[in-house]
Parts: C-alpha cells; sequence; structure tokens
C-alpha cells in the first residue's frame, strides 16, 4: 500500500508530540495533524507537574527508597482498583524513564521544587521550570530537530478504514495515507453534550462549569476512536476543582483557613484536604458547601506563597483576598451578615446547626487543636468577628476528563470486543481506563500524556514496519 505517511499523529499537546518524536526516532515518516494555531495543547497550559517514582530527581533530593511498585501500590488503593490494573501498572513502570527522556530533551526539574502532590507522602510531584509550557516547548523543539510534518488549523474529521484496519485520515475532504494513526486529540472539556454524556459529576455545577483545557479539547479523539469500532470506558471520571464562581480563573486550592459547611449547617472535612479528593467529598453533601470566614479572616487574607510562581505566571488565580471578597460581597457573590443566625438564614441552614459548629470549631481554634479533623494548627482562624460570610463552592473546574477510547498496554485502541485495532492507537486525555476516580496527585495528567503517547509512537512506528 502506498503511503503519505507511516504515522499521523491527530493532536499536538504532550501527548502527541511524544508519539511524534519517539515514532521518528524509530525511523517511522511522521505528520501531526493539529486543530490550533500552534502545537502545545492543554500540556502548554498546564502547570507541567510530573507524577512519578524512582527518578534521578528524588534520588538528588535523598528520596532513595520510592519505587514504581510503591507508586503501583498507591495508585491502586486509592481508586480501590476501579481502572485497568495493566495500564496502572505500565504507567507507573514508565513514568521514571519518561521523566528522564524529558530532562534529556532539555526540561529541568530542579530537586528543590519536588513536593508531595497526593495524599501519600511521599514527594512525587516533579515541578518543572517553566512550568507546563517549558515540556510544550522541549517538546516542540525535538519535533522541529526531527524535521517532522505538522499540519496546524487542521481538523482531522474522518478516519480511513479498510478491510478493519486504519489506513489514514480525512481532514476538510483531503486524504492522507498512513500504515498507522495516533490519536491525542486530548479531552473534551468544552464539549458540553459529551460532558453531560460522559462526565454528568461535572455537568451537576450547572452553568458554573467550565474548562481549564486549551479551547480545541472537543472530544474530537472519541467520535474518531467510535468511527473505527474503538470502545469507549472511563465513564464519569476526570477531575473537578472547587471553586467559589467568582470567575472564570483557576484557584488551585482555596485558603485553609475557611470552614466548609454543608446544607446541614456542619462541617465534613478538612478544609486543607488535597484537591485531589475534595470534588469527591462535596459530591457527598449534594454537590455544593459553603465556605464561611469572618470579617478578620478577610481583612488579613493573602496569597498562598506555594503558588506564587504560578501566580505570578499567571496561570493560577487568587480569589480569597480582602478587596475581592469586599467586592463579591457587594456584588451579592458572597453573603454578608452581622450574625451567624442571619448569616444561615441567607444560605438556607439551620441556624442552631450553624452556631453549635462554628462554636464548636472557635473553640478548637484556642486550642490551637481541630476535634474533628485534624486541620492544621496554622489553618486555624476562629469565626467571630462580624461581619461574617459565606460563599457558595461547587466543584465546577474541569482540569481533566478521564473518558475515552479503550487501550492496551502497547496503546492500541480497542474494538468493543477487546480485541486491537489494526492501525489505531491512542494516548493521553482522548484515552479512557488509566485515570481512576480519584486523581493521585499532581502530575497524574502529565505522566499519563507522555508516557502512553512515547508508547504510542514507538508502537504505531514498530506495527509500521511490519507492513508490507
Amino acid at each position: 500500500m502506498e503511503r503519505d505517511f507511516d504515522v499521523v499523529v491527530v493532536g499536538g499537546g504532550g501527548a502527541g508530540m511524544a508519539a511524534a518524536v519517539t515514532a521518528a526516532d524509530a525511523g517511522a515518516r511522521v505528520i501531526i495533524a493539529e486543530s490550533a494555531t500552534d502545537l502545545g495543547g492543554s500540556t502548554k497550559l498546564s502547570g507541567g507537574v510530573f507524577y512519578a517514582a524512582g527518578t534521578s530527581v528524588q534520588q538528588e533530593a535523598g528520596i532513595t527508597d520510592d519505587s514504581p511498585d510503591a507508586m503501583f501500590g498507591y495508585y491502586m488503593t486509592l481508586n480501590q482498583w476501579r481502572v485497568e490494573p495493566a495500564l496502572a501498572r505500565r504507567l507507573c513502570d514508565e513514568a521514571a524513564p519518561a521523566l528522564e527522556w524529558l530532562i534529556g530533551l532539555g526540561v529541568m526539574f530542579p530537586p528543590e521544587n519536588l513536593y508531595v502532590s497526593g495524599v501519600d507522602g511521599v514527594a512525587r510531584g516533579h515541578a518543572p521550570l517553566g512550568f507546563g509550557y517549558a515540556i510544550a516547548a522541549a517538546l516542540e523543539q525535538a519535533v522541529i530537530d526531527r524535521g517532522i510534518d505538522v499540519a496546524l488549523r487542521t481538523r482531522v474529521d474522518e478516519l480511513l478504514v479498510e478491510d478493519g484496519r486504519v489506513v489514514g485520515v480525512s481532514a476538510n475532504g483531503d486524504a492522507v495515507r498512513a500504515g498507522a494513526v495516533v490519536l491525542t486529540t486530548g479531552g473534551f472539556g468544552h464539549n458540553r453534550d459529551l460532558l453531560e454524556r460522559h462526565y454528568p459529576e461535572a455537568i451537576a455545577a450547572g452553568d458554573w462549569t467550565w474548562s481549564i483545557s486549551a479551547p480545541e479539547c472537543l472530544g474530537d479523539g472519541l467520535d474518531l476512536g467510535q468511527q473505527a469500532g474503538a470502545a469507549i470506558t472511563g465513564h464519569n471520571r476526570g477531575l473537578l476543582l472547587v471553586t467559589p464562581g467568582f470567575n472564570r480563573q483557576l484557584e488551585v486550592d482555596p485558603p485553609g483557613w475557611l470552614v466548609y459547611v454543608n446544607r446541614q449547617g456542619q462541617r465534613f472535612g478538612d478544609e486543607t484536604a488535597p484537591y485531589a479528593v475534595m470534588s469527591g467529598l462535596f459530591r457527598e453533601q449534594g454537590g455544593t458547601a459553603f465556605a464561611i470566614f469572618d470579617e478578620q479572616a478577610r481583612r488579613e487574607a493573602e496569597p498562598d506563597s506555594q503558588y506564587a510562581d504560578a501566580f505570578a505566571a499567571g496561570i493560577v488565580a487568587v480569589n480569597f483576598l480582602p478587596d475581592v471578597l469586599a467586592e463579591m460581597a457587594e456584588k451579592g457573590r458572597v453573603v454578608r451578615a452581622e450574625t451567624l443566625d442571619e448569616l444561615a438564614g441567607k444560605i438556607g441552614v439551620p441556624a442552631a446547626a450553624l452556631r453549635a459548629t462554628i462554636d464548636g470549631y472557635n473553640a478548637g481554634c484556642d486550642r490551637g487543636a481541630d476535634p474533628l479533623y485534624f486541620k492544621e494548627s496554622r489553618h486555624l482562624k476562629p469565626v467571630r468577628t462580624p461581619p461574617f460570610y459565606a460563599a457558595e463552592m461547587r466543584p465546577a473546574i474541569v482540569c481533566l476528563t478521564a473518558t475515552g477510547v479503550r487501550i492496551d498496554t502497547s496503546a492500541r485502541a480497542l474494538s468493543t470486543w477487546g480485541t486491537p485495532i489494526p492501525g489505531l492507537f491512542a494516548a493521553g486525555e482522548t484515552t479512557g481506563g488509566v485515570m481512576g476516580e480519584r486523581y493521585v496527585g499532581g502530575g497524574n495528567s502529565i505522566a499519563n500524556a507522555i508516557v502512553f503517547g512515547r508508547i504510542a509512537g514507538r508502537e504505531a512506528a514498530a506495527q509500521v514496519a511490519s507492513l508490507p
């Protein structure tokens, strides 16, 4: 069969560029078809944290006893084994080599930037200098260095399938024949219909819901995969962040001094719980809660130094600042009242329950110990100084979607019968089964994209090399 290229990669984000570079290094002639005006996708917009165990960066930081085995145990336990174990195992085994590969491409992961990004207590979150932009830039340079063809502003609308094998793509009526196609179009955070179908938990926030992903993330990969008979897996999975809904700016962690109460006026968890699990806590409360604080806390609010660099780079915002909260109170987005009973009436929670909750919380603040959820004492601020405030919070920021094309450990797209579809591969957020109901920690998404992007590129090139 005559081919225009050996491998067509559909999507030019982190997974796509990793696949293209790896396939090219294996000797394949590669083209990337990207619907945006430039490469980088959601990776370019992200914090760029990479989750991995047993890395040289950890060694340099003095962490000598971490391993892919330990990472796998944590990954599976946190997700209650409701992910595909073989895919999780491959991710854990390949994460460290993929990180070293990025380092070899020029991405710098300083050991001092290593941090505990999950709930496991082990520092596996590798934060790069330059955030996700640095990863995307290094990958794009690798694409350029290898002479890989790139077609920007090109949205693939059809897979070419002959005798059950994917043999290329069509974009705007132009056919490009290839030995293999790799789908790396990202998620579907900007496609309301697909969110309703595949991620109803995100849609539960109503018009608060918005996505931080690249605007081109419309779920093309799911539609293309299904054209070839691919199975879709991972229903209602992804990562949501809690927000007061003041604006459409990302605030990773609202301040720990807030007091979250549900519709019954009761606390339901440590307000500093990692964002990986916070949306689940909110879901158990019906998908909404109120952040309670007082005038003294409002006046003393300041940005968390942990996110100072990301704030300066424009990657994250800070909503809980004195002027912002005062403005939101004037606009009615934050409820203000002179007494707790009045505040309870305005937000529709039982006044006696709210008083009891705050009285118990204040007593804990006085003792320097949270009696219910053991929040660190440095986050404890009593709620005593009127006026009192309540900001409604919802898990509404879609950071990633985790429903997608089912793959095997070689990143081959699988049919609804569980068999590989010849010529079709997928990687990153386009796939399902790798990410579970709980985000394991900062860097889970980038690791997934780069690891399986590399696997898809390597396996696609090998499959093409075996063709006549």
